[in-house]
């Protein structure tokens, strides 16, 4: 039986460290450090918020792992050099990492990615999945290189469904037993160094942030473009939605029905959605 592996585990909140430690140790792996990206991109301010996630995940902290916090991927590298990883695994990290950095763990870099790669490469898989109305995503692992979401993948598995009303914490319940499957394969698959099969080149599209536009509702868009754009900002916050000038009235809409309901009517290209939660925009917004 191969001795297990040093692992490093790069991720974004209490519950997906803790599947991702479990997964490895379970596989006879051990972590041995954590790595947390205090901001979207490397070199930025840190986000908002940030500082209650840091809190949550230092409470959880195994006994004898570390947490880092780095502001550049040349702080994260150097900081990792000491650790002697055979193994850096990562899932919901946007940054793009330096070919130094993907080399320095003896077996490289896993990504764990909300997707059928090569469908909706880069940072927002699932915003995208619910904005285009997919019944279902997925679930990849794959050998992380200097490009966004594009290694070669060594396991991978779809039918994770997207309900209407899917909030993060609905689709981690359904999402992370898949994830901590997937790992495991991926895991048993990473020491070889031929193992993985290379993306296929057609149905690639990406992810990216969503546009400025994208904050406004267009009634030229269909009913259903609407609704997913709405549904698109619940899952991102429960107070969060979409502005729309109703009556000379702006309007954050919360919830959107395709069927009708209680609210104010909002005809759009093919048919009317109904708004059934919303509040006003406050003044300066």
């Amino acid at each position: 039986m191969a001795e297990g592996m040093r692992i490093g585990l790069v991720s974004f909140g209490t519950a997906e460290f803790a599947a991702l430690h479990e997964t490895c140790a379970t596989a006879g792996h051990t972590p041995v450090v954590y790595a947390f990206s205090r901001s979207m991109r490397p070199r930025k301010p840190t986000d908002a918020g940030v500082s209650r996630v840091v809190s949550e995940i230092t409470a959880a902290l195994p006994v004898g792992v570390d947490l880092l916090l780095p502001g550049s991927s040349e702080g994260l590298g150097t900081s990792l050099r000491g650790y002697d990883l055979d193994l850096l695994v990562c899932y919901g990290f946007s940054w793009r990492l330096p070919r130094w950095l993907l080399r320095l763990p003896r077996y490289g870099v896993l990504n764990i990615h909300s997707s059928i790669l090569p469908k909706y490469r880069g940072p927002a898989p699932v915003l995208w999945a619910i904005r285009n109305g997919d019944p279902e995503l997925g679930v990849t692992v794959h050998r992380m290189d200097e490009d966004f979401d594009t290694g070669p993948v060594l396991a991978q598995q779809g039918g994770v469904p997207l309900p209407d009303d899917v909030t993060p914490q609905s689709l981690w319940t359904d999402l992370s037993p898949v994830l901590c499957d997937q790992l495991t394969v991926a895991l048993d698959r990473v020491r070889d160094p031929a193992g993985g099969e290379p993306q296929a080149s057609d149905g690639a599209s990406y992810a990216g942030l969503l546009e400025p536009g994208f904050f406004s509702v267009d009634t030229t868009m269909t009913a259903r473009q609407v609704h997913n754009q709405v549904r698109t900002f619940h899952f991102m916050g429960p107070h969060l939605g979409p502005t729309a000038t109703i009556d000379g009235q702006r309007l954050k809409v919360l919830r959107t029905s395709l069927t009708p309901a209680d609210g104010i009517r909002l005809d759009c290209a093919d048919a009317p959605v109904w708004i059934t939660a919303s509040e006003p925009v406050a003044t300066g917004d």
